[in-house]
């Protein structure tokens, strides 16, 4: 696969063709960037350092190694927080009075794959502009004109997720109480990642007693690591098994959050910042924002307290911009990342597991029930793999043509909104496809606009 280069950093498979993989060249190169960008925009400040942090992937280790001593060779010192979640590296650079922060991470890609994610001083994702600027750096670096004279220091502080945890549960609403009373059983797939230490120690504070699925953080994942239905099939057979209350499934890197039912059915990873949004809204009402490829239940859910609701470009950086920009109490993305700005502006599986808890004790029922609180919607969720010479764009505008008097919004490839359902097609900025989502009240609806529009591609 081609070496993936976006505002939130590079992503490629584990090799050493500088065209081709996230080869050791293009890491140095991308981190001095990186770290070029942060000394230009703090030439006043005299000590400068860097958060990084890394999930359980195989590689992450050795390219870890790499980028704390390219870093140091730029001057910059470095807190490493070692195996961590991208949610603790971003709480933890504000609190720490760092500058930016590296996460060692490729998400959900398998495990072949690894990436660096790139923070700014807020602990958010890099903008646009950063970015840009830092991908045209990465490219024309030339290793021989690159003289510092400093080198910085690295220091340890193992771990961090706990010190992100016990803040999380200072909340002051939190039903922690009544959490703890209920002596849940639950069971925890961790994808052999970070989720599999930082989600068991949470739990325990809750005493709640933890199954442990895949929880050894070796980066051997036991499935593909997207928590997606059809992946989640050992999750659902294990609740029911252990006769669990619900599953908790999470991504390699903690920022995505997906829940099963009581009779081992997946509760939906885009249902989750609706619980979520339904538990803060009823706390303290405000706006809320998702992205163009996220359930129209928030929306509805937003209504019903007679806040406003408002839609982002996909990625993280975008719906926090939104957020900013409209003073939403929470946000974030129907794949399962809830941001609470409270906390920070970062998709947290963390806090998203705390407040769906709260939110199910307070109404009582089983996870079962509590699906059937919010407006039904079936999403598909399909792909096309692209070739490198596609014209995306030629491509999308054909498919407008076909859908003309329909509601169009171009801000993000192309979403066409209909009555009942929608359908969003984009390119992917991390893989070579072009993602195809789809809504509407019954799966089959989903299934037969999404097999529609895949049609239409093909034939174009």
């Amino acid at each position: 696969m081609p070496l993936i280069k976006s505002i939130s950093g590079i992503r490629g498979t584990i090799g050493d063709d500088n065209n081709e993989n996230l080869s050791p060249v293009n890491i140095k190169k991308f981190v001095i960037s990186y770290c070029e960008w942060i000394l230009s925009i703090n030439k006043k400040v005299d000590e400068l350092r860097i958060v990084t942090g890394r999930d359980g992937r195989e590689s992450g280790h050795k390219i870890h190694k790499l980028v704390n001593k390219t870093i140091i060779s730029c001057g910059i010192n470095v807190l490493d927080l070692g195996l961590s979640t991208t949610p603790s590296v971003g709480f933890s650079i504000p609190r720490t009075k760092s500058h930016g922060g590296i996460m060692i991470t490729a998400s959900h890609n398998p495990k072949e794959w690894n990436a660096l994610k790139l923070l700014n001083e807020n602990g958010e994702f890099i903008s646009k502009e950063a970015g840009e600027l830092i991908i045209e750096k990465a490219n024309n670096f030339k290793i021989e004109a690159f003289k510092k004279e400093k080198i910085g220091n690295i220091n340890y502080k193992e771990a961090y997720y706990k010190s992100h945890i016990e803040e999380i549960l200072k909340i002051p609403f939190l039903n922690l109480n009544r959490i703890k009373s209920k002596n849940f059983k639950v069971v925890i797939d961790g994808i052999n990642s970070t989720g599999g230490i930082a989600i068991p120690y949470l739990l325990d504070k809750l005493n709640i007693n933890c199954i442990e699925l895949n929880c050894t953080p070796d980066g051997n994942f036991a499935h593909n690591p997207e928590p997606l239905k059809e992946n989640l099939k050992q999750l659902c057979e294990s609740v029911k098994l252990n006769s669990a209350d619900f599953g908790i499934a999470v991504d390699p890197d903690v920022d995505r959050l997906v829940f099963v039912d009581e009779k081992g059915e997946v509760f939906g990873e885009e249902y989750t910042l609706v619980v979520c949004a339904d538990y803060i809204l009823n706390k303290t009402p405000g706006n809320t924002v998702s992205n163009l490829s996220s359930t129209r239940a928030l929306s509805d859910i937003t209504k019903k307290y007679g806040e406003k609701y408002f839609s982002s470009s996909v990625g993280e950086v975008n719906v926090v911009k939104i957020m900013k920009e409209n003073n939403a109490v929470i946000g974030g993305e129907g794949n399962g990342g809830v941001i609470y700005p409270k906390t920070h502006y970062g998709r947290d599986a963390l806090i998203g597991i705390v407040f769906f808890i709260s939110h199910l004790v307070e109404k009582n029922i089983p996870v079962s029930e509590l699906k059937m609180n919010y407006p039904q919607y079936y999403m598909n969720k399909n792909k096309v793999e692209l070739s490198e010479n596609t014209n995306t764009n030629y491509l999308l505008k054909k498919i407008e043509n076909f859908y003309k008097n329909e509601k169009i919004n171009k801000e993000d490839g192309l979403k066409i909104d209909f009555k009942e359902s929608w359908a969003h097609i984009r390119k992917s900025n991390t893989e070579m496809i072009l993602r195809i989502y789809t809504e509407a009240k019954t799966m089959d609806k989903a299934k037969s606009l999404s097999r529609e529009i895949v049609k239409k591609i093909k034939e174009i």
